[in-house]
This record gives C-alpha cells, structure tokens and sequence, in this order.
C-alpha cells in the first residue's frame, strides 16, 4: 500500500509539471492581453502551434485527468495528516485547482465543439465584465491563479533546502504566493483590457445569454 502511495504521488508530480508548463504559457498570453485583444490572439496562435495539435493535446489532456484523479486520492490520504500551514494549503489548493480543471476543462471543449467558438480571449473574458456573471467568475479565476501558486509555494517549501542569497525556504515560498497575486492582478488587467469594457464579437453573446 505504501508503495502504491509513492507511485501516485510520483505520477501526480510528473503530471503535474506537464500542466504547469501550459499554465505559464497561457498566464503569459493572458498577460499579454494588456497590449490589446488583438496582440493577445496573435500570441495565442504563436503557441497554438505547439500545444494545439493531436499529440500535444492528447498529452495534456491525460494529464489532467490523472492530475485530478492521482490528486483527489493524494487530498483523501493527507487531509487528515497535513500539520504544517503550507502541508495544509497543498491540499486545500489542490482540491481547488482539480475542482478547477474539470469546470475549464469541460468548458472549453464545449466552446470549441459544441458553440464552434474559438476559445481566445473573448471566450473568456466576457463573463469576467458582463454583470451578474463576473460575481462568479471573478473569484472563480482568481481563486484558480492563487491556488496554483499556492500549490508550487506549498511544494517548494517541503522540497527546498537550503538558503538562496539570505533567503529561506520559506520565504521563499511566501515570495512566490505574493507573485502569484501580482499575477492574477495582471492576468485580470490583461484579459479585461485594463478592467474598461470592451466590444465582444456578437457570436460569443451566446455565452451570457444574448
């Protein structure tokens, strides 16, 4: 039993790092939106190139289902067990991120094969500055970005060491939960055009109900 533990645990990580990789790359365009929708999907289609192809998406796909699936037992296990307060925000933040993902994940393939809406900037932010819809969305996101950044701060303090220019590993960790917020800030100013209202294509009207 204990050896299957560590065997889940390993392919939770291994996937996890998959994920991660994509997540940077689509918090990086989010951020780039602050040039505009446009600039946005031009980077967007820049990295489409990679990770929108069968392979790829294939790869990450499975990923996250093992993320979640590898990540509900690990949360089940250590719910009871987690001490430390960054033990118990890499539950919490997992819990939330695989909560997340099945949402996003159902979400966007509905968009794409369902709606046929390319799911780009418009898709997802019109319900961040549409009133009522962005009283869920916004903590929705925002709680997503946070918790993936608690998730690696949380993990970064159990596997780091050693010190790093007077800094310790936990401090460490606390640097990287406040770059996350700075992240989410600037993710929301990208992907709203600096929190200003915005003309939406009339086809993505479809997603608040117009």
């Amino acid at each position: 039993m204990l050896e299957l533990w560590f065997i889940m645990k390993k392919i939770h990580y291994l996937s996890g790092i998959t994920i991660t990789v994509f997540i940077g790359l689509h918090l990086f365009n989010h951020i780039y939106g602050v040039f505009g929708p446009e600039q946005h999907i031009n980077l967007m289609n820049s990295f489409r190139i990679f990770y929108r192809n069968p392979i790829a998406e294939t790869v990450l796909l499975l990923a996250v289902a093992t993320q979640i699936f590898s990540g509900l037992r690990l949360f089940a296990d250590r719910r009871k067990t987690a001490a430390t307060a960054f033990e118990k925000l890499q539950i919490w933040s997992g819990l939330y991120l695989a909560f997340f993902l099945v949402i996003h994940v159902s979400a966007v393939l509905g968009g794409r094969f369902v709606l046929q809406l390319d799911t780009n900037i418009y898709f997802g932010s019109i319900g961040m500055v549409t009133f009522p819809f962005n009283l869920f969305f916004i903590p929705y996101y925002a709680l997503a970005i946070l918790s993936f950044f608690g998730h690696i701060a949380s993990i970064h303090q159990q596997k780091m060491s050693r010190t790093v220019l007077g800094i310790s590993p936990t401090l460490q960790s606390k640097m990287l939960l406040v770059f996350g917020l700075l992240v989410a800030f600037f993710t929301f100013f990208g992907v709203t055009n600096g929190f200003q209202p915005f003309p939406f294509p009339e086809k993505y009207n479809v997603l608040i109900g117009k």
